[in-house]
């Protein structure tokens, strides 16, 4: 009996944030050992279809790096990077699409159906019209160019919420049209950020393969529970936000300034960490808010957090 009264219990917590967050749009970026353990995808795509079947207008988009490395590799392309993101030239433009739509997107749409949740392929080149990105060398102050890498410049939610709104979970590709027609790759976790904005969605979740944001990275249990925006800059200062959790804090912070209410970062690597992240009170990621709404500093002690 004692176990059927736990059971209870964590449905009586879920309750005030189920309610809350129906009908609310939630943008999960899905990569990492998220999608390359099949038991991580099961656990995770499992709560994608758990939150779907309580009516959250949930919307998934996907990267794709590990497996289009190996699909290069195959086929003798050398990889190039240039600051953490893939050169992209007409060959390996090829080969990220030939992956992404044709072997990750498909297994994702096809796991989500078979949980019983309604999910349909999105091709991003429909929603993300975007630039070519380029930079400059801060030391050599030479001229940086990502070949076929864009960068969003609007997003087309049409397609989208015609999807959500009839409980469908759009499954999107991290791919964008250019003003020239040619379809460019996206990082994924901007493009999921773009689409949060454009959505003005109640929440942007990144599933990584880390607790959360560490105050110490050598220790798993420093994790930053709740971080106001604030404190961030202090924190890259510091290096305690550093290497490829800088693109993801940077686009979660323009994300919360242009009204999504919160962006959490959990590890995909823990068994249903999205349902511990968002229908508990104490989490188990990093979630980064307005300070405003923020009620504690960040810790990882005893830790409670505010309902929304």
């Amino acid at each position: 009996m004692d176990r059927e009264i736990r059971k209870a219990a964590v449905l009586i917590e879920a309750l005030p944030y189920i309610q809350r967050f129906r009908g609310e749009s939630v943008v999960v970026k899905l990569g990492g050992s998220a999608m390359e353990d099949p038991a991580h995808l099961e656990s995770v795509l499992t709560d994608v279809a758990f939150m779907e079947c309580v009516q959250m207008r949930v919307v998934v988009v996907h990267g794709g790096g590990k497996a289009i490395s190996r699909a290069m590799e195959r086929r003798g392309i050398a990889p190039r990077f240039l600051h953490g993101l893939r050169v992209t030239c007409e060959e390996t433009m090829q080969v990220v699409r030939e992956v992404i739509e044709e072997e990750v997107n498909p297994k994702i749409v096809g796991l989500l159906r078979e949980k019983g949740a309604q999910a349909e392929p999105l091709r991003g080149q429909t929603v993300f019209r975007v630039e070519r990105k380029t930079g400059t060398d801060p030391e050599t102050g030479e001229t940086l160019d990502w070949g076929y890498v864009g960068e969003a410049t609007s997003v087309s939610t049409d397609p989208v919420r015609e999807r959500t709104a009839k409980g469908v979970i759009p499954v999107i590709t991290p791919l964008g049209t250019g003003s020239d027609g040619h379809v460019h790759n996206m990082n994924a976790d901007t493009a999921a950020a773009a689409i949060a904005k454009a959505l003005r969605a109640r929440k942007l979740v990144y599933l990584s393969d880390v607790p959360g944001l560490l105050e110490d990275p050598k220790d798993p249990a420093s994790v930053l529970t709740t971080l106001p925006v604030d404190k961030v800059e202090d924190l890259v200062e510091r290096g305690v936000i550093r290497g490829g959790m800088l693109p993801k804090v940077g686009s979660g912070i323009e994300a919360l300034k242009a009204g999504v209410r919160k962006v959490h970062m959990i590890d995909g690597r823990m068994q249903h960490s999205l349902l511990l992240e968002i229908f508990t009170d104490r989490g188990v990621g990093t979630e980064i808010v307005g300070s405003p709404q923020a009620r504690r500093g960040p810790g990882a002690e005893g830790r409670v957090r505010e309902r929304e």
